[in-house]
């Protein structure tokens, strides 16, 4: 099959770079509105791009009117936010954030979740989080349905477990973080395996 990115309708789009692109990570947002709410919201646009300077990535679309979003508006206010990484603990709570509450909404606090102070940023980040990054905006590229935010991470918090004893190494019995495949589709990363590369000769490997 071919599919013609220039002629196919943007759901069309959708449907296939979400359905072939996964499983992608998810973050739960955490920003504060003008009047101090906090607010927070899943996006499953979202990953790291550089750990020099150690930059995140959010897509974030507008409302189907075109305005937009909560997450969005504050973000362009403040500059800063936290990404709060999940796990099948908090799964169904984050999914929860997602409904299109009204703005004096503290999703947080509605599902059932709690906050934590973060140490250099105003927005706090889920306690339950395995992990959490504090966010300031390094830039911001509009179109015109869509703002793709670049973040520079300031402060992270890891839940001690997740780590081994020297803070350096995942323990995978630990951290299992809950990822978007497609539609209403997720996957939990509990079947890890290791893989290492061949022992090619030397004049079959590139640059």
């Amino acid at each position: 099959m071919q599919f013609d990115f220039e002629a196919l309708p943007a759901p069309d789009r959708y449907r296939l770079l979400c359905s072939f692109v996964a499983p992608r990570p998810i973050a739960l947002v955490t920003t504060l509105g003008a009047d101090g709410t906090p607010n927070a919201a899943p996006m499953s646009f979202f990953n790291v791009f550089s750990q020099d300077p150690p930059i995140v990535i959010l897509g974030i679309q507008a409302k189907p009117d075109g305005t937009e979003k909560e997450t969005m508006r504050n973000i362009r206010r403040s500059g800063e936010f936290t990404v709060n990484l999940c796990d099948m603990a908090i799964a169904q709570r984050m999914v929860d954030c997602g409904i299109a509450f009204p703005d004096e909404v503290d999703e947080i606090a509605l599902t059932g979740l709690n906050h934590a102070p973060s140490l250099k940023i105003a927005p706090a980040r889920v306690a339950e989080a395995p992990a959490s990054m504090e966010c300031r905006v390094s830039q911001i590229i509009d179109y015109p349905r869509r703002a793709i935010v670049l973040g520079e991470v300031v402060q992270m918090h890891v839940r001690d477990t997740c780590l081994d004893a020297e803070g350096r190494y995942v323990r995978p019995e630990n951290y299992q973080p809950v990822a978007r495949l497609h539609a209403d589709n997720y996957i939990v990363s509990d079947r890890q395996f290791e893989l290492k590369a061949s022992a090619l000769p030397a004049a079959a490997q590139g640059g």
